[in-house]
């Protein structure tokens, strides 16, 4: 199966900030400069026109556009990025350095600020994909997310040193990933339209 992923545009307010699940806003042409794309790609490559979002609006806003061009908008809970606990949405400056050196100490075991650590977020993004039918797949995500999928989609496992972690794609980059069908099948959640 191919997933044809973009990240979500650049958000409102976000710079220097840990940025997981914190629900921020994205200005509005920024959502339709991304559906735009992801429109003409499908157009070009005659793909379906349909596409999977997370709850966090700066990836359904993009999702919501599109429905109102005709694609389906299916709202995938799975697809959120990492969960940074009580660290999501404040300022890298104010989080103790300590508790980033524990993070980085035991990058793939510990959940910073008692979120989700790196096997959950792993193991949350195979279960996802492992849902997908062996069509071609478009989405819409979020950094973190993207790059377990790459991991993932090229046989490797989750990082154990933080300098193993890739740098984050660019906002609205499309990163096309080819899932092996040897993925585990879990029941998969009936969808949600956006």
């Amino acid at each position: 199966m191919t997933l044809y992923i973009w990240r979500h545009p650049k958000p409102l307010h976000a710079a220097g900030l840990c940025l997981g699940q914190t629900d921020v806003g994205v200005e509005q042409r920024k959502l339709r400069r991304l559906a735009n794309q992801i429109q003409g790609f499908a157009r070009r490559h005659r793909l379906p026109k349909e596409v999977w979002v997370s709850p966090l609006q700066r990836s359904r806003g993009v999702g919501t556009i599109l429905a109102a061009r005709g694609f389906r908008c299916n709202l995938a809970p799975a697809l959120a990025e990492v969960n940074f606990g009580h660290w999501d949405g404040r300022p890298w400056q104010q989080i103790p350095r300590a508790e980033i050196d524990a993070w980085c100490e035991r990058f793939a075991d510990h959940a910073p600020g008692g979120g989700e650590n790196l096997h959950q977020l792993f193991a949350r993004v195979e279960g996802w994909l492992a849902t997908l039918e062996n069509q071609p797949q478009l989405a819409v995500g979020h950094a973190g997310w993207i790059n377990a999928a790459r991991l993932l989609a090229a046989g490797r496992g989750v990082p154990t040193q933080a300098g193993d972690w890739p740098r984050p794609v660019a906002y609205r980059a499309l990163s096309v990933l080819t899932i092996p069908a040897a993925l585990p099948a879990p029941v998969p959640p009936p969808p949600v339209s956006c």
